[in-house]
């Protein structure tokens, strides 16, 4: 979960994962029931302090961070509610991480229909934000919710489907936290399956050229490319016959790429590139083409989820998909000219248009291009580069990651974004759940 420190003067501090955001909370409560949710929304609204739900801190914005205000930490509020193995439809409490329900999930039987390559979200963290896995027929997280229960501004639980208050169910799916503390989610999960999963570097170019295919030809499909070098890695993941025998990698095969390759020596590479700037084309050169193609088969969140323990900060963009080429060009032409050279790859991905107001992929289908940067190396002129690419094709900010927008451009970038200020405004008129990023995004007064 996010990390809560106090120190030996009673003062409480805040830090989300990425440590790029720190908040200082007035107080905060660790409720175990929607009761005591209920309790502390009113609690704090009786105080006049702003209230904001904590989950796992994974956000890279301030979108969770509550500056003097009541921190809602909802650790102790997790696990399945109830389960139904027929239609699939699985209610989790809100501060369940994505890691807890796949476990909770492999015991039923049951499993996510399309999931991110981390688990450290809390599954409301997860939809609030827009988090998304790949794939040019499925959307993101929040389009498998059925079903949400909200404690309001004032105190009282409700609950919202396509059916019951639709309106407050097509913003609060992807909801920014500005709506109320979701206290329970309702999922539509399916029967668990299996994955096999293809992961090998290819030329940039010959990824480039295949593109349509590869987005296309498999259920799941992604990529990273390294700035400085030649090659991609790309990772294409798909569905097997439910009887299908799985093959996974090895334990000390796994232990070898994933824990010791891509976390403990890659982030040694980072620090010497961060000590030596000048090392780092050649070092990401050299990442590119150290890059070894490997098949296996598992259990989907298996294949889906990575162990990320290299730490970064992170901005990413969805962008029409028929523009991927174009901004990957771009940003490729873009790259060399910085002053400042970039450590990480750029990880894209593709999604399916939905119809959720606040989600990035409203009515078209999208690309996500996901930029990092090392913590301790500049980045500000990649991040606002990158902006500026994105911005010419209409480019929409994951909620949860670095970006400079507020609402004057955003208004103009989501078609619904009206209807969800007049949502807002009715559930919170007294911008109980408001912080600075919230004002900015939401432009709240």
């Amino acid at each position: 979960m996010s990390a809560l420190k106090t120190s030996a003067e009673g003062h409480i501090r805040w830090t989300n994962w990425a440590r790029n955001e720190i908040a200082a909370p007035a107080t905060v409560s660790r409720p175990a029931s929607v009761e005591q949710i209920s309790d502390a929304v009113s609690t704090a609204r009786a105080k006049k302090l702003q209230v904001k739900a904590l989950g796992s801190g994974h956000s890279f914005t301030a979108i969770a961070a509550a500056h003097g205000g009541a921190a809602i930490d909802l650790s102790q509020w997790t696990g399945v509610e109830s389960a139904d193995i027929e239609s699939g439809l699985v209610t989790v409490r809100s501060g369940t991480t994505i890691k807890q329900l796949n476990a909770a999930l492999d015991r039923l039987g049951l499993a996510m229909i399309n999931l991110g390559d981390i688990d450290a979200q809390t599954i409301s963290g997860a939809i609030s934000t827009g988090t998304h896995g790949t794939g040019a027929k499925l959307g993101g997280i929040a389009t498998q919710v059925a079903a949400l229960q909200l404690v309001l501004a004032d105190g009282s639980v409700v609950s919202c489907s396509a059916d019951e208050r639709p309106e407050l169910f097509n913003a609060a799916r992807v909801g920014l936290g500005a709506l109320g503390v979701i206290s329970t989610v309702t999922l539509r999960c399916e029967r668990s399956f299996c994955l096999q999963a293809d992961e090998r570097p290819v030329p940039l170019e010959e990824v480039i050229e295949q593109l349509d295919e590869l987005i296309t030809g498999h259920d799941h499909m992604e990529f990273y490319w390294f700035p400085y070098g030649r090659k991609a890695l790309v990772k294409r993941n798909d569905r097997l016959p439910l009887d299908a025998a799985v093959r996974p990698l090895s334990r000390p095969r796994q232990f070898f790429e994933y824990t010791l390759m891509e976390n403990v020596v890659f982030d040694a590479v980072c620090r010497l590139g961060r000590v030596v700037p000048k090392l780092v084309e050649p070092l990401n050169n050299l990442s590119s083409n150290a890059l070894s193609p490997r098949a296996y088969s598992d259990l989907s969140h298996r294949v889906f989820v990575t162990t990320r323990n290299v730490r970064f900060v992170e901005a990413e963009y969805a962008v029409p998909r028929e523009s991927l080429v174009d901004v990957l060009n771009e940003l490729r032409a873009v790259v060399p000219t910085l002053k400042d050279p970039v450590m990480l790859p750029v990880e894209i991905r593709v999604a399916a248009a939905d119809d959720i107001w606040m989600s990035t992929a409203y009515q078209r289908d999208s690309a996500y291009f996901a930029i990092h940067q090392y913590p301790g190396m500049p980045y500000r002129e990649y991040f606002d580069a990158f902006e500026k690419i994105a911005a010419q094709v209409g480019g929409r900010p994951h909620w949860g990651k670095m970006h400079s927008l507020d609402a004057s451009v955003l208004r103009e970038r989501y078609p619904r974004f009206e209807d969800f200020r007049r949502v807002r405004a009715e559930v919170d008129p007294n911008l109980v759940f408001r912080n600075a990023y919230l004002e900015r995004v939401l432009d709240l007064t």
